[in-house]
């Protein structure tokens, strides 16, 4: 692949379909990134290297930023990566500003993308050998970190939030035993030798339970709110998003470096690197109090770091062949596909193609902008619809999408049971963040202490 080919219309036509493909599957609750390439990379092979390449490539960028589209407006995360995004997103909906939010989080998603991008070019195979000098032992530690980070993201709840992320980690434990392979509280059935699926239960605390909540306080401030900033922004607004983005480019630089930093190590993924983002924020942010109540900073972090760790998960991907998530783990085999080799001499023997896909990965980051506005613009036209209608549409998404994962009816009944659970945890003003960070954290903590010890 030459670098010439980028710009051509077989390249170009692949590309542009495959970042609308990435909006409409992120979008869709339950689908996530990695489904999107998963279902896109059978096709690539038909395609040559550089028409294939650069369909992945779109795919997987745009995908990731397309989940926090459903997060802000419904607070049902598109993917796992958008669920940090919920917190602060949601509430600025909630109060009139969910496109503002939205326009934050599509050029935040932007920046930290070709941050990312530029620091998998520059430093990619420095990278690459520090995270692989981490043992069990760091692994344990950084899964640690992350778990330390429900304390912060509690709003004000600090036991509460250790409570609920020690209640993730116990569900994180059901199935088998990752040392001597015996069932853990299946209580019999198969569809729990597994494990507890994130998506139903990430669909149900979220989703679901905020369906619950509208039922039982039909009256309440959230009436409407949602939808009252469909208008495109006017051009103050315009100026006071850039003059925000400005203020905080800093943070955007913070989170971007984290996100690629915590993307460049094998398993990590990007919703480990935004709730971290997310967290230390918080922890450095000089109004921390405002932060799950409609923080700009809330919004800007965890966003940043998503596409930036996209890209830091390429990094050991290509210099060592070891993917840095489940996306990469699917794209090396199309790379060997293309008689792309990853591994130590990746740039030697195949240098030019290696170029080429970095510059397809930083042309991405710009053609996101218009992709995502179109998908914001589509999504807000959708919200005009009276809130009944919203709220079937939201059940509606809530069941196909747990549905989908294993086409499972037992994945509906679990959403079922954690919109219930999600619903009565709130009223108890336990938050539902945690719950989700302790399940995401629990088995990388398990298998990990258990290695070191």
């Amino acid at each position: 692949m030459e670098f010439s080919e980028i710009f051509q219309w077989s390249t170009l036509i692949p590309w542009i379909l495959g970042m609308v493909f990435g909006i409409f599957v992120g979008a869709t609750p339950g689908l996530t990134a990695t489904m999107a390439v998963a279902l896109i990379v059978p096709l690539s092979y038909y395609l040559p290297a550089n028409a294939g390449l650069a369909l992945i490539i779109g795919v997987s960028f745009t995908a990731i930023f397309a989940g926090d589209i459903p997060a802000t407006y419904l607070r049902i995360p598109g993917t796992p990566a958008s669920a940090a995004a919920t917190l602060d997103g949601y509430q600025m909906a909630r109060q009139g500003k969910g496109y503002r939010a939205l326009c934050l989080d599509l050029w935040c998603s932007c920046l930290g993308g070709l941050i990312g991008v530029g620091l998998l070019m520059a430093v990619a195979p420095q990278l690459a050998r520090l995270a692989l000098k981490f043992s069990s032992f760091e692994y344990f530690w950084l899964a640690l970190f992350g778990l330390s980070m429900s304390a912060v993201v509690s709003a004000g709840h600090t036991f509460h939030g250790l409570m609920a992320a020690t209640f993730g980690m116990l569900l994180s434990t059901i199935g088998l035993d990752i040392v001597s392979g015996a069932q853990r509280f299946t209580y019999g059935q198969t569809e729990l030798m597994d494990g507890v699926q994130f998506i139903p239960v990430m669909i149900g605390l979220f989703g679901l339970s905020e369906v619950m909540r509208h039922l039982w306080a039909p009256d309440s401030d959230t009436e409407g709110s949602s939808t009252a900033d469909v208008a495109a922004l006017s051009s103050r607004q315009k100026s006071s998003l850039f003059t925000s983005l400005w203020r905080q480019k800093r943070l955007i630089g913070q989170s971007s470096l984290l996100g690629t930093l915590i993307g460049a190590l094998p398993g990590a993924g990007a919703d480990i690197a935004a709730w971290g983002s997310y967290g230390l924020a918080q922890k450095t942010s000089q109004e921390p109090e405002r932060f799950g109540k409609g923080s700009e900073e809330g919004v800007i972090a965890p966003t940043s770091a998503n596409n930036a760790a996209v890209a830091g998960a390429w990094i050991p991907a290509l210099v060592f062949g070891i993917p840095g998530d489940a996306v990469t783990a699917i794209v090396l085999g199309a790379l060997m596909v293309y008689d792309i080799k990853p591994g130590p001499m990746v740039f030697e023997q195949s240098g030019g193609q290696v170029q080429a896909i970095f510059m397809i990965a930083l042309i991405t980051q710009c053609l996101l902008l218009p992709a995502g506005w179109i998908g914001i613009r589509t999504f807000d036209r959708l919200l005009k619809c009276p809130r009944r209608f919203i709220l079937t549409a939201v059940v509606l998404f809530s069941v196909v999408g747990a549905y989908s994962l294993q086409s499972s009816l037992f994945d509906v009944g679990i959403m079922i049971g954690f919109g219930c659970l999600g619903f009565l945890l709130e009223r108890c003003a336990i938050p539902l963040a945690p719950l989700i960070l302790g399940l995401i954290l629990g088995p990388m903590v398990e298998k990990n202490l258990r290695i070191g010890l």
